[in-house]
């Protein structure tokens, strides 16, 4: 990882502050983003057996299933926390390391996800850097999938919890200007993108046949308006069974591609 370092503040905040392990099972927000992502990766993915590096993989989360599925999954994440809560609940390897610096070698996955390191890197050429590092990672032809916070997730998501002030209001504002998520609101060093730039950064790293696509859809601050208010978490509800079919009917309209709280683009490897 020579020359880069994941910020103290993002290592911080996942290994005390903040238990990734549950968050996309404890609430009907956390279970669709789930349901979603696990139905675009496999609309996308080879058949079985495919090699899969899970960079920024975190507990694992999506390892377990793609294991179950029957890939082979190598796991990197900056977190020591989130590796050894992987290597007990997967069956898959793992390593401490950082998207823009892979130790793996040149063409060597059939399948690259980066399904959280872009939205911790906030300069644009870090992005760059660690989507050119999983193109270097592939085979021709391989896969790559990446997921983006989009733009104005964090007004829709304040909104919906009934946070939304003349305070914090003006700090959105500056965070959809800029794309810079400021920790006043929550979370962490964040960078959320527009559906343009992600598009034009994975392209910039050179990928092709680059498609985008919406993760919950337009109902997902539905759910998270539900919750906060009877503090319920909804999971396995009719509301999510409804969320995520609201999610599939849009998942590649470009006029609601904003409205889903994370996008995942893909992209492949020019073919030798």
């Amino acid at each position: 990882m020579e020359g880069h370092q994941v910020a103290s503040e993002i290592i911080d905040f996942y290994a005390s502050a903040y238990d990734e392990s549950a968050r996309l099972s404890s609430t009907g927000q956390g279970e669709l983003e789930f349901i979603r992502t696990q139905e675009l990766l496999r609309r996308h993915l080879p058949v079985p057996p495919a090699s899969v590096l899970d960079v920024g993989g975190g507990p694992g989360t999506h390892a377990r299933w793609l294991v179950a599925d029957g890939h082979d999954v190598h796991l990197v994440d900056p977190v020591e926390r989130h590796l050894r809560q992987a290597r007990a609940g997967c069956d898959c390897t793992t390593e401490l390391g950082d998207a823009r610096a892979l130790r793996a070698e040149d063409g060597s996955y059939d399948v690259v996800l980066l399904l959280g390191p872009l939205y911790h890197l906030v300069r644009r050429a870090d992005r760059v850097q660690a989507l050119r590092e999983a193109r270097r990672v592939l085979r021709p032809g391989g896969l790559m999938a990446a997921a983006a916070i989009s733009r104005h997730a964090a007004l829709i998501d304040l909104a919906a919890a009934a946070r939304l002030t003349p305070s914090t209001a003006s700090i959105v504002r500056q965070s959809i200007d800029t794309g810079r998520h400021s920790r006043e609101l929550g979370f962490t060093t964040a960078y959320f993108h527009t559906t343009d730039e992600l598009q034009a950064e994975v392209t910039e790293a050179g990928f092709t046949d680059v498609d985008l696509f919406g993760v919950e859809g337009p109902a997902w601050a539905a759910l998270r308006g539900i919750t906060i208010h009877t503090g319920e978490s909804l999971a396995g509800s009719a509301h999510v069974a409804s969320a995520v079919m609201a999610a599939r009917i849009a998942d590649s309209d470009p006029a609601l591609l904003p409205a889903s709280s994370h996008l995942i683009a893909f992209g492949r490897t020019p073919s030798a």
